[in-house]
């Protein structure tokens, strides 16, 4: 039996800021982080502690100070098909149509004409059906979020980069978008790497969690979540999980005692 290959492959990452003009701040240090192929694996950790900053170096919408990253075994260089990314907002244009948004990543590539029949199959994916030719006023949060996620999709990207999308939703229809994204890993079969501050979110969606520290985030741990799926919350194993993550994320995010010497 074969092991799984390594599709995003982050080594010694480094990234610091100008914070001024004689002061930096270093929001990632030393990053090593390998996600296989067709793994769920979510960053969770403090605000600030560069999850969706090394989002971005993977996307490559940013560039690394030192370190390398590889996404399906090539180098990150600027941006690509094979990587989708989905912002917190789901940042729709505004003056096109659910299909026109998911069919837009298609146009870009340049294979509308070729592959515009799949637009079809995507809207009902995400469970759409008879929204077609609504606008983003028109749609839920929820819905917009969906649009989304199926306009990353389609490009058939060999990782899908999750910022955070569903946090600004409200607890039934995120518990509801959870589901949805479950099956839309399991029917495409994409490796996706997720942001979210949601412990609970970290624990039903995920293969494994990477814990990371308060800036500049270094990795403090991963967690592999043996749970059965689907999971429920109420289960005893996941309660326990989640009060143990918890736990660590304190110590993750406790500031070292001060040394004293005399």
């Amino acid at each position: 039996m074969t092991s799984p290959r390594v599709m995003i492959d982050v080594k010694g990452v480094c990234r610091t800021y100008a914070a001024g003009t004689d002061r930096s701040a270093a929001a990632l240090r030393n990053i090593d982080l390998h996600v296989l192929e067709g793994e769920f694996v979510t960053l969770i950790g403090p605000s600030g502690c560069g999850k969706t900053t090394l989002l971005r170096l993977i996307a490559g919408l940013d560039c690394p100070q030192a370190g390398t990253l590889f996404v399906d075994g090539k180098p990150v260089d600027g941006t690509g098909p094979e990587r989708g990314y989905v912002f917190q907002q789901g940042a729709l244009f505004p003056w096109n149509t659910v299909e026109e948004n998911i069919a837009s990543g298609l146009k870009a590539r340049g294979v509308w004409k070729k592959e515009k029949g799949r637009v079809g199959e995507f809207v009902r994916l995400v469970g759409l059906s008879g929204f077609e030719k609504s606008y983003p006023h028109e749609i839920s949060g929820g819905m917009a979020q969906r649009v989304a996620i199926a306009r990353a999709l389609i490009n058939n990207p060999k990782a899908l980069l999750l910022d955070e999308p569903l946090g600004a939703l409200d607890a039934f229809t995120r518990a509801e978008l959870q589901d949805k994204l479950l099956e839309m890993w399991r029917s495409t079969e994409s490796t996706m790497l997720l942001v979210t501050h949601d412990v609970d979110e970290a624990i039903y969606l995920s293969d494994r969690i990477v814990i990371m520290t308060p800036r500049p985030g270094e990795v403090s741990e991963v967690i592999e979540v043996s749970l059965k799926r689907p999971r429920a919350r109420n289960d005893g194993s996941f309660v326990a999980l989640r009060v143990s993550i918890l736990e660590k994320l304190h110590l993750a995010s406790a500031k070292p005692e001060p040394e004293y010497r005399i």
